[in-house]
């Protein structure tokens, strides 16, 4: 599991984590971080030393609402080609998925980036072309691109469903459905948005927070850091991935995001409406946007559930409960016929928790 340095350094890790002799529970929003902790059994070596830590929102696709899907599958319907990234592809929503979509005869095609889908385009000029733009900030730069090209086809459009993440945290405190005593904040975030985005939040809600890589020591770390600062009583911001993340982040794709989105109130999975939580194209790119370019066709889109009954994702997402804890988990959902989208995308919990746990309780 370990290699043996990284064994020993796990083992000074826990004993002064143990030494500290805190019972305190925390939060992480990123799917990856979720995988390795399951992946590596970090969640029993936390939890022999005092550490919970519960699942937050942090996959994009999990987070992406049935009616966002239910619009994608509507255009294919429709006569537009839906390009988006393999995840989106299995999402069930009650008028189906893309796949089925697809199945049905709809051109549906899976991209690995927004370039393949631009390429597409290029390849059917008299036929429109819908790319489906999933991510937080790690993801949304690279939808900017194409559209500040002189050469980005006629026909060619975004379906943006990228979202933020300082307002999903604002709303997590603001629900007050579960005490959480910090933070393991999403290093590929931060690698984009450096780490003076999480200051406010550290100073509105008196949590402290840890931004963290993605290898087994450095969640450890980063709860180390945790325990530290609250055993100390501050709440501030520090940052374990300082192999990757700078304090100013990248500022030339921040600014592409500034140049390119506008923030707007969504909801998102198992979440209420949240203010300026997604991204929407900015006016002048109305001619790229598929809201606006394929307004008429959007207006066909029916209204859909927002989960499959019995379906939990929303409470998971939410870090309520533990996927296992889902009636329906391993039973009528499994990675084969998934129930909802924690299921469905490899930064799923409720996926991670089936192939990488032990799939029940």
């Amino acid at each position: 599991m370990f290699k043996y340095r990284d064994e020993e350094t796990a083992k000074k890790i826990l004993n002064g984590i143990r030494d500290m002799d805190l019972n305190v529970k925390f939060m992480h929003i990123c799917g990856t971080h979720q995988d390795t902790i399951v992946r590596f059994g970090l969640e029993e070596m936390l939890n022999d030393v005092g550490v919970e830590i519960a699942q937050g929102p942090g996959c994009p696709v999990c987070v992406t609402t049935s009616h966002e899907i239910a619009d994608a599958i509507t255009l294919a319907r429709n006569g537009v080609t839906v390009t988006a990234f393999g995840d989106m592809m299995r999402v069930p929503t009650t008028i189906g998925s893309l796949f089925q979509a697809k199945a049905e005869g709809a051109d549906v095609r899976i991209v690995y980036s927004i370039d393949d889908a631009v390429a597409m385009a290029r390849e059917q000029p008299d036929k429109p072309l819908v790319f489906v733009g999933v991510g937080f900030e790690t993801t949304a730069p690279s939808t900017c691109v194409p559209l500040h090209k002189d050469d980005c086809p006629e026909n060619f459009s975004v379906y943006s469903c990228h979202r933020i993440c300082p307002p999903i945290l604002d709303t997590i405190f603001s629900l007050g459905e579960t005490h959480l005593d910090g933070l393991i904040q999403p290093g590929h975030v931060a690698v984009i948005t450096g780490t003076g985005m999480f200051n406010e939040f550290s100073k509105a809600h008196a949590v402290p927070q840890v931004i963290a890589g993605f290898e087994p020591l450095d969640i450890l770390m980063s709860c180390y850091m945790l325990c530290k600062q609250i055993r100390d009583g501050r709440a501030e911001v520090e940052n374990e991935y300082t192999r990757l993340v700078r304090p100013e982040g990248n500022p030339k794709a921040m600014q592409l995001m500034e140049d390119t989105f506008t923030p707007v109130d969504r909801s998102w999975r198992g979440f209420p409406v949240i203010p300026k939580s997604a991204l929407a194209l900015k006016p002048k790119f109305q001619d790229h946007d598929a809201t606006k370019v394929h307004e008429d066709i959007l207006k066909l889109t029916p209204e859909v559930e927002a989960e499959a009954k019995g379906c939990k994702c929303g409470d998971v997402l939410r870090g309520l409960i533990r996927s296992e804890q889902c009636p329906m988990f391993g039973k009528v959902c499994k990675p084969m016929n998934p129930m909802g989208p924690c299921m469905v995308s490899a930064e799923g919990n409720c996926s991670i928790a089936f192939r990488l746990g032990s799939k029940r309780l």
